[in-house]
């Protein structure tokens, strides 16, 4: 039986904010962070835990939601201070309310794959064919960057809209000749023999990209909140690579959900890149220098204005902020 593994979904930022009883709004010394169970936001939770925030005067309050629009919605109107998304997610939030990325967090490196049949060996082998995806989400987003890589896009296949947990359901059931999901489906079908990973997320570095995003008013207002944000994170991140049994024991008891237990956030963690201070400025940029984070805000400019049928033209500097990469 598969554990739910509910990630980064894309609704409507139409969902009522009013109706989440979720944290609240700005005050100096606290931020607050809506974000779905993924074991990238571990070490936001071992940064709180460990104190690292606490140190530097800042209270990091965390909310899960397991929509997108969930916790978009609760931060347009204040009721959080920011997100934990991917990139490719908020961008299509942006043009209603004012937030910037200030934090990397991790980006997928081989925690999100396309399961095929064990005789399918290119992408373009699936022409015509049916392929389960998570319209409007994370998913949909990388199927499409593998498509346009090929020389193909979305209409060559046969769409069905699914979870990426109800599409690997529907694949092991030999419902589905093809689905985009994340481990621990990718594994647990390679191991059962059920089927094969015909590409994952290792073969795309920086695409799939999670950041910490919080609203214009919190980075104007509580300067000194972000930084000590960043500069936790940091030192999770080495935490982590220096005493990894440990910090994952601490991920799973904050993160919970499907990741509640130690050896599961481990093996989940080998899916993911944690990001620290030369990674982030690389990716993110600093003041005087643009990040590589601007061609996957391009690449999403284009893939979302595509998909969705509205154009979408976000640039780099009203969704990165640089100036707290660097400590």
């Amino acid at each position: 039986m598969f554990k739910p593994l509910l990630k980064r979904s894309a609704l409507s930022l139409a969902t009522t904010a009013l109706a989440l009883g979720v944290a609240t709004g700005t005050q100096a010394g606290t931020l607050s962070i809506g974000h779905t169970t993924w074991v990238g936001y571990g070490p936001l939770y071992l940064a709180r835990d460990l104190g690292y925030f606490k140190e530097q005067g800042l209270d990091l309050q965390l909310t899960t939601m397991e929509e997108a629009s969930m916790y978009m919605a609760a931060q347009a109107s204040g009721k959080l201070s920011g997100s934990a998304s991917t990139i490719d997610e908020i961008l299509k939030y942006r043009p209603q309310f004012c937030f910037k990325a200030v934090a990397a967090l991790d980006d997928s490196h081989g925690g999100d794959g396309v399961l095929v049949g064990k005789e399918v060996n290119s992408l373009k082998e699936l022409k015509g064919q049916s392929v389960a995806v998570n319209e409007g989400s994370v998913s949909q987003f990388w199927l499409s960057y593998l498509l346009k890589r090929n020389g193909m896009q979305m209409s060559d296949l046969k769409i069905e809209n699914m979870t990426a947990d109800d599409a690997a359901t529907a694949f092991i059931a030999g419902r589905i000749p093809a689905a985009v999901t994340w481990e621990p489906h990718l594994s647990l079908v390679s191991a059962k023999g059920q089927g094969k990973v015909l590409i994952d997320s290792t073969q795309t570095p920086g695409v799939i990209v999670d950041v910490v995003a919080l609203n214009c008013d919190v980075i104007e207002k509580q300067p000194e909140d972000v930084k000590a944000l960043v500069n936790g994170l940091y030192k999770a991140v080495q935490y982590t690579r220096e005493h990894p049994q440990e910090a994952y024991a601490i991920m799973a008891k904050g993160v919970g959900g499907y990741l509640a237990d130690p050896v599961e956030m481990a093996n989940a963690a080998k899916g993911v890149r944690f990001y620290d201070q030369a990674m982030s400025e690389e990716l993110l940029g600093t003041p005087t220098k643009a990040g590589d984070i601007k061609g996957v805000i391009r690449l999403a400019n284009e893939t979302w204005s595509a998909l969705q049928g509205k154009r979408f033209d976000v640039r780099y500097d009203e969704l990165v902020d640089t100036h707290f990469v660097t400590p």
